[in-house]
């Protein structure tokens, strides 16, 4: 019979080799591409056997579906995080200053959101998960501004807190299409910096005078 203390090494030694496989998965997938990666390759890379990886995964669309959805939700608790340093107002150069710190940091992981993003165009339960990470960011950016409303004010034309997310996500989006082409991160930091300060302030660097007019009690 299997003790507890076995049982319990065995998961843990299975929970290593799925994060090593993913690691190292990570970085084929973002220097070779999906699709253009095998799954000798992966176990190479990571210094295993097929045997590891198909103890762990049943197909390379599943190892990849795992991945996104791990680097996913990390980077949306960091947005979370980052916005939530804040009192009761919100102070928008600081908090776009951590924003982008967390979002822009790695080009292999636009690489592989991007590749993600294809494959997902193709496939509707792929596109599901996706549709899901970016409900997510969303999500998060508008329970912040929800919170900072009376303390802070959003432009008009943003009309709610759900339409200032969706502008969030769209400026994001925008500006890491030109990092993945020129791959200049610091370039890409700024400009998304200035673009997100202009549209969550009114456009001079500093948050706009609170107003108990305006209602930003809708969310996603």
């Amino acid at each position: 019979m299997v003790t507890q203390d076995t049982a319990k090494r065995v998961t843990r030694r299975r929970a290593e080799t799925r994060a090593r496989l993913l690691d190292a998965a990570f970085g084929v997938f973002a220097a070779k591409g999906f699709g253009r990666v095998s799954i000798e390759e992966v176990c190479e890379a990571a210094g295993y056997s097929r045997g590891a990886f198909y103890s762990n995964f049943a197909t390379l669309d599943e190892l990849f579906f795992a991945l996104y959805q791990e680097r996913a939700d990390l980077i949306a608790a960091q947005v979370a995080d980052a916005l939530a340093e804040d009192g009761p107002g919100l102070d928008v150069p600081a908090a776009v200053d951590r924003v982008t710190e967390v979002l822009l940091l790695d080009v292999d992981w636009l690489l592989v959101k991007t590749d993600f993003l294809v494959h997902a165009a193709r496939d509707p339960e792929v596109a599901r998960a996706l549709l899901g990470h970016r409900a997510r960011l969303r999500e998060a950016v508008a329970d912040r501004l929800f919170r900072a409303r009376g303390h802070t004010e959003l432009p008009a034309v943003l009309g709610d807190t759900a339409g200032a997310a969706h502008a969030v996500v769209a400026a994001y989006d925008g500006v890491t299409t030109q990092l993945l082409l020129d791959r200049d991160v610091e370039h890409a930091r700024s400009w998304l910096k200035q673009l997100l300060t202009a549209l969550l302030t009114d456009g001079g660097g500093a948050p706009a005078a609170a107003s108990t007019t305006t209602d930003l009690s809708t969310t996603n």
